[in-house]
């Protein structure tokens, strides 16, 4: 069977990091996306990337996961 793809979820993490986890049921993923990915961003905040991969991964998590 093929994954199922999530547009809206990838569409609300995009904005708000973890929330479109927390809309397809997965609660608990949306909320270490909330604590871990809020204390390294502002940890490593300086780097830009390691903040960018947190939402990006992010995105990604919320469209193909299921």
């Amino acid at each position: 069977m093929e994954k199922q793809k999530h547009g809206i979820p990838a569409l609300i993490s995009f904005f708000i990091p973890g929330l479109g986890q927390i809309i397809k049921g997965d609660v608990l993923k949306g909320i270490l996306i909330w604590v871990i990915g809020g204390v390294l961003t502002f940890l490593l905040w300086w780097t830009f990337i390691v903040p960018f991969i947190i939402w990006a991964w992010n995105i990604y998590d919320a469209y193909n996961a299921n």
